[in-house]
């Protein structure tokens, strides 16, 4: 089905459309997302489920729900396990395990829309039957407190990529954040850091870099034998901030056979943002000030006036969507369109590109995709064929 969808998307991109019909236009864009298959590889929305929130159903809060994703087109989602580690520094290993039964326990509910995937050959199941595919990836190698059995077990419980580092390095690897503020962290890989990422290779599970230090990526790099992959980093060159990646860590990447998932945060896509914020702050420091002192009793109104007010400022702050697009088109012109994709970091993020308000607006990035000359073919490698691809060569 989805061959003759497809043919006939050709057919009428190519033999009918013309350019600046917005009918003829909108049609095929929409057309080919919903037909193609759409993976996000980094989504913090189990957050909120561990709150106590139902994301099996629509609501406005965040930037998505089983709901929104379908609506967005979203085939293939990783749901990120992130353990913040001063909340749960005594155990984070019990609360990685408590989120993965979370999202088991969604998808118990929901059978008829979302199954958990290990491999390709269930993904491919899911996805005949129109299911949202939910792979499971742990952010932060401080959840495996410092074991390789618990690493097994991660494993075990369906975990398919693990991030090395959050922003806290760990006893074995140092991560972005520390290499760059604080160079007594600097460690790289240690030799228990090298044990986990040759068990990560032997067993299936993606090695993710994204929050993970230069120094360490290079120690990755050396002795990985499978794909690599940033699940939700962006280009350093065209927004210098300490969680993007350099044009050399790019190309090593792609030299594994992994693939660059682009993140949507404003901050790492705009090279003007933290400018932007300095000067929309001191626009509205009188207006801070006067709710500051009008709700100087009363700390819910505060914390509700100052929430609009930073809501405010968001918006001010979202960049244009080219800018997120820009940063596809610079890694495929520097690797190859086989090496990049969607990391979105929704749900994890304050504030988005226009055009980007949530999960269902995925599809303007298709739009912007065909705007900017990509073939049909490229399109679907960068939604979703290349997470496939990686998947299916690391996880089986």
């Amino acid at each position: 089905m989805r061959r003759v969808l497809f043919a006939l998307f050709v057919f009428l991109f190519f033999a009918c459309g013309q350019k600046g019909d917005p009918k003829v236009e909108k049609f095929d864009y929409l057309k080919f997302h919903y037909d193609a298959i759409v993976a996000d590889t980094h989504n913090d929305v189990l957050l909120r489920a561990m709150e106590g929130e139902d994301i099996s159903v629509e609501t406005k809060r965040g930037h998505s729900d089983l709901v929104r994703l379908k609506k967005g087109g979203v085939d293939i989602q990783v749901f990120a396990v992130w353990v913040d580690p001063v909340a749960f520094e005594k155990n984070p290993f019990k609360r990685a395990k408590d989120m993965i039964d979370t999202l088991y326990s969604i998808a118990r509910r929901n059978a008829d829309k979302i199954d958990v995937v290990r491999n390709s050959a269930e993904l491919e199941k899911a996805l005949s039957e129109g299911k949202i595919c939910a792979v499971i990836g742990v952010e932060g190698g401080h959840a495996i407190e410092n074991s390789i059995e618990k690493l097994e077990e991660l494993y075990k419980l369906g975990v398919r990529y693990l991030g090395l580092t959050w922003n806290n390095s760990t006893d074995w690897a140092s991560s972005a954040f520390d290499e760059t503020t604080n160079p007594n962290k600097v460690v790289g890989l240690s030799e228990f850091g090298k044990k986990v990422v040759e068990k990560m290779n032997e067993l299936g599970i993606i090695v993710d870099v994204s929050h993970l230090g230069e120094k360490a990526f290079w120690d990755v790099v050396k002795i990985t034998k499978k794909p690599i992959i940033a699940s939700h980093s962006s280009v350093y060159k065209l927004c210098p901030h300490y969680r993007n990646l350099k044009d050399e860590q790019i190309k090593a990447i792609a030299q594994t056979g992994g693939v660059v998932f682009v993140n949507f945060y404003a901050e790492y896509i705009d090279s003007t943002f933290n400018t932007k914020r300095k000067r929309l702050e001191e626009k509205y420091k009188a207006q801070f000030d006067s709710v500051r002192a009008l709700y100087e009793h009363d700390q819910n109104a505060y914390r509700q006036a100052r929430r609009q007010l930073m809501l405010k400022i968001a918006e001010e702050l979202r960049p244009p969507l080219d800018v997120l697009i820009d940063h596809i088109d610079y890694i495929v012109k520097l690797v190859g369109v086989d090496h990049v994709g969607l990391g979105s970091d929704f749900d994890g993020i304050s504030v988005t590109p226009l055009e980007m308000d949530d999960v269902t607006f995925l599809p303007n990035i298709t739009r912007k995709l065909f705007e900017r000359g990509y073939s049909p073919e490229d399109v679907k490698k960068i939604l979703g064929g290349n997470f496939l691809r990686v998947f299916k060569q690391v996880c089986g």
